[in-house]
């Protein structure tokens, strides 16, 4: 039978072989670093809003606590957006003819809500509950990062399932005394008082704060956090 390929084919074919592995390997690399990539996930994309709300003016120039445009964020599984008689109740003596409200004082003429674009996004088979983690001492900081520094509010992390595992298998280096959750600006060195009174002096480690915080606010073991359940139902 004659030779179908020439010899000099040989050292090709074998560095054809040789290189299915490495080829293999980086594809899978550049899958996973796209999977990641603010492109796929969203990450510090700025999305377009009717009204260009600045959370830098409102909670840092202003000192506007958290609770008081989302006020379900301790009871409810949704932070809530506020409804426009909220805004209303500054804006009707405060920048009450500039033109960038236009939506604003229309959506409160004719009672119908400002169709807000929702930023962070979960996806639809998940289950997240602000109010629990709220009540367990975590930061708005935490999943939020400084968004009292945002002109424009953007998505700061993945909300990939590894980010919510990286936490929940360690949630001590999030926890912080309840009544700091919604002080976006504060680290332990700043030392504080809880809602209980107890103290923590100034100076301490987030490890160590976190230790005490997790059994103080009777924080699930890993293993229970991990459960598929805890997300997925």
């Amino acid at each position: 039978m004659p030779q179908v390929f020439p010899k000099s084919m040989n050292p090709i074919s074998r560095i054809m072989l040789l290189s299915l592995p490495v080829i293999a390997a980086s594809t899978g690399v550049a899958l996973a670093a796209f999977f990641r990539s603010d492109y796929t996930t969203g990450r510090n994309e700025i999305v377009d809003q009717p009204i260009p709300f600045s959370h830098l003016h409102h909670v840092s120039e202003l000192g506007i606590d958290c609770r008081y445009c989302h006020t379900a964020v301790e009871t409810s599984a949704h932070a809530g957006i506020p409804p426009t008689k909220t805004c209303m109740n500054c804006h009707q003596q405060v920048w009450n003819g500039a033109d960038l409200l236009d939506p604003l004082r229309k959506s409160y003429a004719i009672d119908q809500p400002i169709a807000w674009t929702k930023v962070h996004n979960t996806p639809h088979y998940t289950y997240f509950n602000h109010s629990i983690h709220v009540s367990k001492g975590v930061g708005c900081v935490s999943c939020h990062e400084r968004i009292d520094q945002m002109p424009l509010v953007k998505q700061s992390k993945t909300l990939l399932m590894e980010w919510c595992l990286d936490c929940h298998r360690n949630p001590e280096k999030n926890l912080r005394p309840k009544s700091e959750v919604f002080n976006l600006g504060w680290t332990p060195k700043d030392g504080t008082v809880d809602n209980d009174g107890e103290v923590f002096a100034a100076g301490g480690t987030q490890a160590e704060m976190g230790r005490h915080l997790k059994e103080k606010y009777h924080v699930r073991d890993d293993k229970t956090l991990t459960n598929c359940s805890i997300c997925h139902r």
